[in-house]
Order: C-alpha cells, then sequence, then structure tokens
C-alpha cells in the first residue's frame, strides 16, 4: 500500500468515528436544541472504559480485565450513558447558557481526572498496550487498516441510518416539537424534562461508542486526546456541515477534519521552524474563520435541516 493511501486509510477512520461523535451532538443540538459543551468528556469516558476493560492486566494499575473488544466498546457506551444520565438529572433542568457552562466545566473535571487518577489511568502517561481487535489477524498494518476503515464505515452506516428511523418516528417529531416550543409541546401532555434525558443520554452514548472505536484504533489513551479543542472541533463539523441533518453531520466530520489535517501539515512544511509552535494556533483561527463564513453565506449549513411543511397547508 503506497504512502498516500495508507494517510488517505488512516484519515478516514478517524473522520468516520469523529462522524459518529457529530451525530450524537446532532441529536442532543440539531434535533432537541441541548447546548451540550462536554463533548469531550462522554468521548473520553468511552475511550477510557474499553482501555480499562479490555486492556492487559497490571499489577500497578486498577482494571486491565483483557476483555473481548466489543464487550469493551459496550462497557464504555454503558460508562458514558450512565455518566450523561447523572449529568443530564442534574443540568437539564438549566437554560441553555447554563447547561453549556455547567457540561464544560464536566468535561474539563473528565479529564483532570484522567491526568490526575495514576492508578485507574494511568495519569499524564495514559494506557498503552490497549490490543487492537483481530490485529494478529492481519500481515501488515496496512491490511489491518483497511479491515478497522470497513469496521468503523459499518459501525458509522448502523448508526445513521438507526437514527433516522427513530427521528424520523413520533419520538424524533417529538424532540423537534420541545426544540421549537417546549411549553406547546407540555401543554399537550408531554414530559420534555423526560425526552429532553433521553435524546441527552442517546447523545452521548454515541460519543463513548465512538472514544470506544478510537482507542481500539490507536491502542493508546492519554488525558492529551481529550483536551477543549476538540469539543470545538466537533462543533464545527456540525455547524459547517448543518445540524439537524445527519448527512450534514458526517459531511461536515469529513471536511472540518480534512481542512484541519491539510492546514497542519501545511504549516509544518511551510513556517520556519522557531514559529511552528504557534501552527495549532493558525490552524484554530483557520476552522474560526470556516465557521464564520458559514454562519454569513450559508447558515443552515452545507447540508442543513430539511424543511417540513404540514400536508394540511395548501
Amino acid at each position: 500500500m503506497s504512502g498516500y493511501i495508507a494517510y488517505l486509510v488512516f484519515f478516514l477512520i478517524v473522520a468516520l468515528t469523529y462522524s459518529i461523535v457529530v451525530m450524537g451532538l446532532n441529536l442532543q443540538w440539531g434535533y432537541t436544541g441541548l447546548f451540550n459543551a462536554g463533548v469531550v468528556g462522554f468521548f473520553a469516558i468511552g475511550a477510557y472504559g474499553t482501555a480499562i476493560l479490555t486492556g492487559p492486566d497490571r499489577p500497578e494499575l486498577i482494571g486491565g480485565f483483557a476483555l473481548p473488544f466489543p464487550v469493551g466498546v459496550i462497557g464504555g457506551m454503558v460508562l458514558a450513558a450512565l455518566a450523561a444520565l447523572l449529568v443530564g438529572l442534574a443540568t437539564l433542568r438549566l437554560r441553555e447558557e447554563y447547561l453549556a457552562i455547567s457540561t464544560f466545566g464536566i468535561a474539563i473535571s473528565i479529564q483532570l481526572v484522567g491526568l490526575n487518577f495514576d492508578a485507574l489511568t494511568g495519569g499524564a502517561q495514559g494506557l498503552t498496550g490497549i490490543p487492537r481487535p483481530l490485529f494478529a489477524v492481519f500481515g501488515t498494518p496496512g491490511a489491518y487498516n483497511l479491515f478497522y476503515l470497513v469496521l468503523v464505515g459499518t459501525v458509522t452506516v448502523i448508526v445513521y441510518f438507526a437514527l433516522q428511523v427513530a427521528l424520523h418516528s413520533p419520538w424524533g417529531r417529538l424532540l423537534k416539537a420541545i426544540r421549537e416550543d417546549e411549553t406547546a409541546a407540555a401543554s399537550l401532555g408531554k414530559n420534555p424534562a423526560l425526552v429532553r434525558l433521553q435524546a441527552f443520554v442517546l447523545g452521548s452514548t454515541l460519543m463513548g461508542l465512538a472514544g470506544g472505536l478510537y482507542v481500539g484504533f490507536i491502542g493508546y489513551v492519554s488525558p492529551l486526546d481529550f483536551l477543549p479543542l476538540l469539543t470545538f472541533q466537533i462543533w464545527a463539523m456540525l455547524i459547517v456541515g448543518g445540524s439537524g441533518n445527519n448527512r450534514g453531520a458526517i459531511v461536515g466530520a469529513v471536511g472540518v477534519w480534512a481542512l484541519w489535517t491539510m492546514s497542519g501539515f501545511a504549516i509544518s512544511r511551510l513556517l520556519p521552524v522557531h514559529y511552528q509552535s504557534q501552527g495549532g494556533a493558525i490552524q484554530v483561527i483557520i476552522i474560526g474563520l470556516l465557521i464564520v463564513l458559514t454562519l454569513l453565506f450559508r447558515p443552515r449549513g452545507l447540508i442543513g435541516e430539511a424543511q417540513a411543511v404540514s400536508r394540511h397547508v395548501r
């Protein structure tokens, strides 16, 4: 496999993994109006949960149960769901700006736990040697990466169609009703608080799923993987792709990640060595400009939410 194809495979694995996170955020914000500024926290819980459940036994660390990879991913999803349930019960009655501040603070707390709880997370050194599923079956890293791309692509397709079915059901229409007018939905006998909690937990569970897939591919997890910058990137993907539309979520994830990686490559080649440390700031500025241009010229995103008109309207 040539170097360009190998990098393309690597790029698509990461982009599709992030697209699952963006679809989870889209369920929360695009369909329900929940401003989750702590995306990276639930991504981290899924990643660490999978790593602890599937990693090898280490006498100095808690965990290392060496469970099969699918069990580890499901365990990470369950942990992310439980964390979202606790967070949701405590915060979902807050107004949008207070919900954003609360979830952001929770994500920072989760990252600090990963950094300082050495006995469980490995601290700043992270957890290494996490088994990659079926790695021994394939003869070369290139062949394995192709397999993992198929795996992540399949999971992405399943998540997309499962969400489409759910969002076109009465439950999905109820999400939009609560997003548009919570008081009107409550007047019809619905329970907005319960439905918002369901959407928040389900979206966060998808973020945990993506975290497990990420760890299975990288084979390593560290607190540096879960900085607030990742939440900014995920939100940029949703804004550019178009909230309220899962196709837009996937397109935004691939497009923004492509711009991020290409700008990083260009900066590493064009900037003098003594300015390389400022390259990351330039990447953030570029993504910020992309968000501004999107809001000015395509406020609904590249593939925004489809307009729904009642069949009773003439």
